[in-house]
């Protein structure tokens, strides 16, 4: 299972903070581990008293886990003080993974989650080394040094935010808006979020959403991606909001989308696939220029709605490596070729590219597979595709290129990623 870790506070009445970090990351089958910075004696109508964890004792929460555990994405939410965030940044920045940073100030009944002297720090040492920044208006106001009345300040106030590399989520329930319009800043470009307003966002939104990103970054899924899962899933966490309670409602961190989107489907399943493609398959069966599988969504009208590996799977020192995260229009050649495949046959959605070799040849024909031999341009796909289908009369397991100057490649085609790996497992 995939590991993330939310460095955090405690917060006793288990709403927000580490608590509704755990939660919401198993929602998506991540492990949380966890390393707090404070805790709290709080409730639902406030917060009473705030007891900081000591930076020595913070270093050994984080070490301990890191030195243990194979964590594939971090979250901050509340680091309280300036030592504390110092503390963190001293351990990770050792260490190659992504970080959302949550920056925490004050709580939803109005209080301070922070010393005056964190924000300082914040700026110039956490975001800095972050992937993305989770922020509400009044977190937004603070760390860009300015008041955001309309949508051209909050697109000032991102770039300012994200002037170190890191893209930042801005969300739009604190604004008088009839919808809620949020705006995501990645590589310079703007994308907007607009949903229903629902009732008041209750205790622990902040906190859950962005453990909802951290667990899918874990999972290897893009930023962009990753962003579009979570708030799906926090739209449904706000409606499904509960009474615990005297005061606010709290935000159902274990909310499952109800039949997960299809886009999410495909990323999860591309993810488990690559995995387990990682662990049983041998070198020999890579390509020089990488072994990749792409997985198309129902109907998919281009290559921006089939997911594949960005930069492929590659040999680096006698392993495979994934070169990259799973994202959407990664891998055009490939996706072209499927689409092709797709107007023959729609359940056809997976495509896999594995190294030529004549013993693999032998065994394809061995176990039954329909398998045709064909003049595959990388210039022309739909064309070379369309030549190759056209020898056989169903639908083939497996498309191989005839060669000539280029590297040989075979390509297995296959309903789903379960199928395809039923396939794979043949061949081995």
């Amino acid at each position: 299972m995939r590991t993330a870790l939310t460095v955090a506070g405690s917060d006793s009445v288990g709403g927000a903070g580490i608590q509704a970090d755990v939660k919401a990351m198993a929602v998506l089958g991540v492990h949380a581990a966890s390393v707090i910075t404070a805790i709290t004696a709080q409730n639902t109508r406030g917060v009473s008293g705030i007891l900081p964890v000591s930076e020595e004792f913070v270093k050994s929460q984080l070490e301990a886990v890191l030195r243990d555990c194979d964590v594939k994405a971090v979250k901050t939410g509340m680091l309280y003080s300036a030592d504390i965030a110092e503390t963190v940044v001293d351990i990770l920045e050792d260490h190659e993974m992504p970080l959302v940073v949550d920056p925490v100030m004050i709580s939803g009944t109005g209080y301070d989650l922070a010393q005056d002297d964190l924000v300082k720090t914040l700026k110039r040492d956490v975001i800095p080394m972050c992937e993305l920044v989770t922020t509400n208006r009044h977190e937004a106001e603070v760390l860009s040094g300015m008041k955001i009345q309309n949508k051209d300040d909050l697109m000032f106030a991102c770039e300012v935010i994200g002037k170190t590399g890191s893209s930042v989520y801005i969300k739009g329930g604190h604004f008088n808006t009839p919808t809620v319009v949020d705006y995501l800043y990645l590589s310079s470009e703007f994308t907007k979020f607009e949903y229903p307003r629902l009732k008041k966002s209750g205790h622990g939104s902040g906190c859950v959403l962005s453990s909802f990103i951290t667990a899918s970054l874990a999972k290897g899924i893009d930023i962009m991606n990753a962003v579009v899962k979570s708030r799906e899933l926090i739209q449904d966490s706000i409606a499904t909001q509960y009474q615990i309670g005297k005061g606010d409602l709290v935000v159902n961190p274990m909310v499952k989308l109800k039949g997960d989107s299809d886009r999410s489907a495909v990323l999860g399943a591309l993810d488990s696939a690559t995995s387990r493609i990682l662990d049983i398959v041998p070198d020999e069966l890579v390509p020089k220029s990488g072994m990749n599988i792409a997985m198309a969504m129902k109907d998919a009208a281009g290559p921006e709605e089939i997911a594949a590996v960005d930069k492929r799977m590659s040999v680096h020192n006698g392993i495979i490596r994934r070169n990259g995260q799973i994202k959407f229009g990664a891998a055009e050649n490939l996706s072209y070729i499927l689409l092709t495949v797709m107007k023959h046959d729609p359940s056809m959605r997976c495509i896999m590219s594995i190294a030529y070799s004549p013993d693999t040849m032998y065994v394809m024909q061995d176990i039954g597979l329909n398998v045709v031999v064909a003049e595959m341009s990388r210039d022309r796909p739909t064309e070379s595709t369309e030549a190759a289908l056209s020898k056989s009369k169903r639908i083939p397991d497996a498309i191989v290129d005839k060669g000539g100057r280029k590297e040989r490649i075979i390509r297995l085609l296959a309903k789903d990623t379960k199928d395809m790996l039923g396939k794979l497992e043949q061949l081995l």
